[in-house]
């Protein structure tokens, strides 16, 4: 599926890096938003009370979340299931997100804008959030306008499965392909360092999800941000040959 939110083709000629942003830990923080919102279903769908604190999130996809909570507490693992299941997430996100918690974190905004003004760029998602989870999340900051296709958690439950579709999607949008190492993906865990390498893209590794600088290091990511704070320091890296 393409998630178009914007119209118009652009030419491969003026389009030379590929830009495959993560959201949570990398563009904003929920605040929790996402946790809350997966407790009442579970217990209103399938009679479970549970924290899910011990619950494996950050880096995985929404289908591979709601596999484990499934495994966990003996629920079928059926798409039956999984489709109730998201759709009772998903009807209670946007409440969840009303609380002071959620932000864009730093730097975000005015990076967003500037690729969005440069013709030689596009951006796009790659995210473990399914699309319509996304649109959610993106939409309550005033984010989701900013991306014209993505790779989502309906594609694949492996986030190392996601890069095709994001590549495919790259090439109907802007009319050819992306040379790998003009392709960065972004994003704040391990699972996104190791989903880059899956394509042979370069990396590039913040620091302002659950995991610091030096556990993303060990990774060997191309490159580590502390948070997206400096435009100038990020841009050098994006555009260094």
């Amino acid at each position: 599926m393409l998630a178009s939110v914007g119209s118009g083709r652009l030419l491969l000629s003026e389009v030379k890096t590929l830009l495959l942003w993560d959201i949570d830990g990398t563009l904003i923080t929920s605040g929790g938003a996402g946790i809350r919102a997966l407790r009442p279903p579970l217990n209103e769908l399938f009679g479970i009370d549970a924290a899910l604190d011990d619950i494996d999130f950050a880096g995985r996809t929404d289908r591979h979340i709601f596999r484990q909570i499934f495994t966990r507490h003996g629920i079928p693992d059926t798409e039956e299931n999984f489709l109730r299941y998201l759709d009772g997430y998903l009807a209670r996100l946007p409440a969840e997100l009303n609380n002071p918690g959620a932000t864009i974190l730093p730097g975000v905004p005015t990076l967003l804008a500037a690729a969005a003004a440069r013709p030689d760029l596009t951006q796009a998602l790659l995210t473990g959030n399914v699309q319509r989870a996304a649109r959610v999340k993106l939409t309550h900051h005033g984010l989701w306008d900013f991306f014209p296709f993505g790779a989502f958690a309906d594609d694949a439950e492996h986030r190392n499965d996601l890069g095709p579709h994001a590549l495919r999607r790259a090439r109907a949008h802007t009319g050819g392909d992306f040379s790998p190492d003009r392709v960065w993906i972004i994003g704040d865990t391990p699972h996104d360092i190791a989903c880059g390498r899956a394509i042979g893209a370069r990396t590039l590794a913040v620091a302002t999800g659950s995991h610091p600088v030096e556990a993303l290091a060990a990774h060997s990511p191309t490159a580590i941000l502390a948070d997206l704070s400096d435009p100038a320091a990020f841009w050098r890296l994006i555009d260094a040959p």
